[in-house]
């Protein structure tokens, strides 16, 4: 079994009973997955990406129990130990823990983009959050000129939420 098979079970022991997280977590893993492929990054970003994409929602269990509250404040400080024991768990290596860590701590920090691996995490988050929250036309706009950089993220978006003016 591949890592993200692996992860995956987890992830969806995890959260348990919790059926708008685990469809969250599988939604953006499934778009970082073909952003990833489709923009040709090589195989060990591609398994980081898919660890991250999975496991990037983590610490909200641990922040609404703590602070009452799923922000990405809280999810930025809370996920990294979480996602952390959970992999070691699972034998991930220390050097894709760490990396799967630092993009958990900043997947909801948008000013400083600078690895395709961030990139992709982010504009998969995007993909999906913009249609559970119902987003308006605005905010695909916004994010379409301020976030997304990729070929794919841009196709992806540009076919999901296609311009409505």
């Amino acid at each position: 079994m591949r890592i993200s098979g692996r992860v995956t079970d987890a992830m969806i022991r995890y959260y348990e009973g919790d059926g708008r997280r685990i469809n969250h977590f599988l939604k953006v893993y499934g778009f970082a997955k073909a952003i990833a492929e489709m923009e040709g990054v090589p195989d060990d970003l591609q398994e980081i990406i898919e660890i991250a994409a999975l496991t990037h929602d983590i610490g909200i269990k641990i922040s609404e129990e703590k602070y009452s509250s799923a922000s990405g404040y809280y999810q930025q400080i809370e996920g990294p130990p979480a996602a952390k024991k959970m992999l070691e768990e699972l034998l991930v290596s220390d050097d894709i823990i760490t990396r799967v860590c630092w993009l958990i701590a900043h997947h909801h920090t948008y000013d400083s983009i600078d690895e395709i691996d961030y990139q992709i995490l982010v504009e998969a988050d995007f993909l999906v959050n913009l249609f559970e929250d119902n987003a308006g036309q605005s905010a695909v706009d916004h994010v379409k000129y301020k976030i997304f950089k990729t070929r794919t993220g841009l196709c992806f978006l540009e076919k999901l939420y296609p311009d409505r003016h």
